[in-house]
């Protein structure tokens, strides 16, 4: 099992250099980046080391990183990898300039492939009201408590009412959930809190899971074992529910996430109040779905305009 202090079976090795130990830490205690961030800049920082024998952050040259660069790209690093990889090094020379042992970031002069910009998949309003009605109407299973079905509603009904991550809504906590604030308190990227409005429909399917289940303090998402529920046990619920809906498989709780977004957008809704409620640091981050919206709305001019 891993934890913050250990590293991920399969992962990169421990580095030996003292500095680099010291930067990690200060990600984790000072920064407060997830145990996930910080595997990620490990991971990095090995990668360059493992590629580069001899080399660390601290003596590589501007050749050095492109190098670097060309040999993760020919391997087959996606772009997003080859840009997170960078991120974390150029994260970790800015560290290293600030303490005064190095004069610049030289990881700052590179020029990096650009992202290839995917259009995130999403729901119809339909299909996303198939989705969350469908425990509801599934058969009832005999293997587990009764409370199971109404858990699932509630978890899809809050998936879609607010937005929020998969991550974010297995920590949600009952004390979490404000039904007379119609708000639910969310804990997201870099501990970073954010208060989100809950519509009617998802207040009302937890209300109904906590009284059946007889959830009344802890966490607000339980399991058969009365344990808080994981991330994966809501993986493998949800791709039952798209089956029996008949909907495409390959859809997963962050789909729901750009459904809430997307719709959110095509109702009138602005930029900066969708980034706030997604816990979006950058706006850049949120405009991926104005593409989706302008693209549905160039589609449908482009089918119904007798002269389009």
């Amino acid at each position: 099992m891993n934890d913050r202090k250990g590293k991920p079976a399969g992962g990169p090795k421990p580095s030996t250099d003292r500095i680099e130990a010291e930067f990690l830490r200060h990600l984790e205690f000072e920064r407060n980046a997830s145990p996930h961030t910080v595997r990620a800049y490990a991971r990095a920082l090995f990668s360059f080391r493992e590629a580069c024998p001899g080399k660390t952050c601290r003596n590589a040259s501007v050749q050095d990183f492109r190098e670097f660069l060309f040999v993760i790209t020919r391997d087959g690093s996606s772009r997003a990898t080859i840009r997170s990889t960078f991120a974390a090094l150029r994260s970790y020379q800015s560290y290293l300039v600030e303490r005064g042992h190095l004069p610049t970031n030289i990881v700052k002069t590179l020029q990096l492939p650009k992202l290839e910009k995917k259009l995130p998949m999403f729901l119809t309003g339909s299909q996303a009201n198939l989705l969350v009605e469908t425990p509801s109407d599934a058969p009832k299973s005999k293997r587990g408590p009764v409370w199971l079905a109404s858990r699932d509603a509630a978890i899809l009904e809050l998936f879609y009412s607010t937005g929020i991550r998969l991550s974010e809504l297995v920590g949600l906590d009952v004390r979490d959930l404000d039904p007379i604030t119609e708000s639910v308190r969310v804990l997201g990227k870099g501990g970073k809190e954010r208060m989100v409005p809950v519509g009617t429909p998802a207040l009302e399917a937890v209300s109904r899971y906590r009284s059946q289940a007889g959830v009344h303090s802890g966490p607000l998402f339980l399991n058969k074992s009365r344990r808080r529920l994981s991330g994966r046990s809501v993986w493998l619920a949800m791709k039952k529910y798209l089956a029996i809906a008949g909907l495409p498989a390959d859809l997963s709780p962050h789909k729901l996430r750009h459904t809430f977004a997307t719709h959110l957008l095509d109702a009138g809704a602005d930029l900066r109040s969708v980034q706030t409620l997604l816990g979006h640091a950058n706006l850049s981050t949120t405009q991926i779905y104005t593409h989706v919206t302008a693209d549905r709305l160039r589609r449908a001019y482009d089918s119904a305009h007798p002269r389009a």
